[in-house]
């Protein structure tokens, strides 16, 4: 049993697997094909990541692969909580450079679907957060891109202050949004 929400982001989905408790704990199952296929989601998954962030802060994005090796992602927390955020970066789309986040956390048991053609980034909430993702292609380094995560163009409005953000070096000098490489182009879903 999951639960599939629709956002105004044509072919972004927040996904709620159900749990199943008792007095032990609860049994939830993250991942089925089947039922996922059955809401619009035909998404060959080839690789499964593990993200661990230490401390409260840490901002990874905005991450992304070029075609042909761009990447859908089903995103969840496992571990934690974290502010997630997408871009949508599909040329000629309705909201093209329009960005949404909302908390993934393992409170809220929630997931997102992120199709090829957004930026993906997110920040923790809380110490030793672990986010855990499946992707439709595997990493390619040479496809890898990223997005400055404050650029003005985009405009994200991200919790805390951003001084205290932790972020590698790719992510604090990635370039801008106008910058970036893009071979995305618009094609409306079937969710």
């Amino acid at each position: 049993m999951i639960e599939v929400k629709s956002h105004k982001i044509d072919g972004l989905l927040e996904i709620v697997p159900k749990q199943f408790g008792d007095h032990r704990g609860f049994f939830s199952e993250t991942f089925n094909a089947s039922r996922l296929a059955d809401r619009g989601i035909n998404t060959h998954f080839v690789q499964d990541n593990h993200s661990f962030s230490r401390d409260r802060w840490v901002l990874r994005g905005l991450h992304y692969q070029l075609p042909p090796i761009a990447q859908d992602k089903l995103v969840r927390v496992s571990r934690g909580a974290a502010y997630d955020v997408v871009v949508d970066f599909r040329q000629g789309s309705p909201t093209f450079g329009d960005w949404v986040g909302w908390e993934l956390s393992a409170k809220k048991w929630n997931q997102l679907f992120v199709p090829k053609g957004f930026l993906h980034g997110f920040l923790t909430l809380e110490n030793d957060t672990e986010l855990l993702y499946k992707v439709s292609a595997p990493y390619s380094a040479a496809h890898d891109r990223v997005v400055r995560f404050d650029d003005p163009k985009i405009g994200i409005q991200w919790p805390g202050d951003i001084g205290q953000f932790v972020l590698s070096e790719k992510d604090r000098n990635a370039p801008g949004f106008d910058q970036a490489e893009n071979g995305f182009i618009y094609e409306a879903s079937n969710q």
